[in-house]
């Protein structure tokens, strides 16, 4: 089984940027965006009928929101944290046979961390709601988590040490989630791999000089570890100031 998750950065954009010849040739069982930024009716994607298309919009226009596209039919699906309303369209949970697929865009703490409050408390919600899952079945979590967690996950971390996606606040509250039971599938596999990157700011030659953050995660309940085929990070796909990530299963 092959997922793909991608911050596309505004997909009406992305798709003029290569986004449909990605999909093609990666030709995912189940891919899932975040960041789409528009509303229903915005934007009509032909992925093939094999495809079934799931969308969380946010209430605020060209903000936010996610998408699942996946050949595989689930057996349900859920938007948002359990009942609460989830006006920035930020998670999606599909229930599978096997697993429950969450794909996420995480809160950003913003650049003054004028909402690093908020994100904190919707951090431990999130956790409840992914241990209630796990409960039941295992859990795959993708997305955009908005942190890099240790130093090698970004190319500057003494410089970037207490600020927006990179304060120990945050760093703890990912540690916290592993710890919960889930496994980061890239470091499982790649303990010490540096300079592996999915996203980097816009600034002039900084994906060129590849000075980025690594915030693009799949994360798995632990005991599908045995069944971890290969993650890895497409840092050659362009688009968005994102790059897609990638993860290969064995059946479980």
């Amino acid at each position: 089984m092959k997922l793909v998750s991608w911050n596309v950065n505004g997909l009406r954009a992305c798709v003029n940027k290569g986004f449909p010849e990605y999909f093609n040739d990666i030709n995912a069982d189940i891919f899932c965006v975040q960041e789409t930024k528009l509303q229903e009716g915005q934007i009509h994607l032909e992925l093939g009928e094999d495809y079934e298309q799931y969308w969380n919009y946010a209430l605020k226009k060209g903000y936010s929101g996610t998408a699942v596209f996946t050949r595989i039919k689930p057996l349900s699906v859920r938007y948002g944290l359990e009942e609460e309303t989830e006006p920035e369209g930020r998670i999606i949970t599909l229930e599978f046979g096997s697993f429950y697929l969450v794909t996420v865009y995480t809160p950003n703490a913003k650049r003054d961390l004028s909402r690093l409050s908020y994100r904190l408390e919707w951090e431990e919600r999130f956790r409840s709601y992914l241990l209630q899952l796990d409960v039941q079945k295992p859990v795959i979590i993708c997305g955009d988590l908005n942190v890099a967690h240790q130093e090698i996950d970004l190319k500057n971390a003494k410089g970037n040490r207490g600020n927006s996606g990179f304060t120990e606040e945050e760093r703890e509250k990912m540690t916290l989630l592993l710890e919960s039971g889930f496994t980061d599938s890239f470091r499982y596999l790649y303990p010490d791999r540096t300079d592996a990157y999915s996203w980097w700011s816009n600034m002039p030659r900084v994906r060129e000089r590849n000075v980025g953050w690594r915030i693009d995660y799949f994360l798995v309940s632990s005991r599908l570890r045995p069944y971890i085929v290969d993650a890895r990070i497409d840092s050659e796909v362009f688009g968005s100031d994102h790059c897609p990530v990638v993860l290969e299963m064995d059946d479980f």
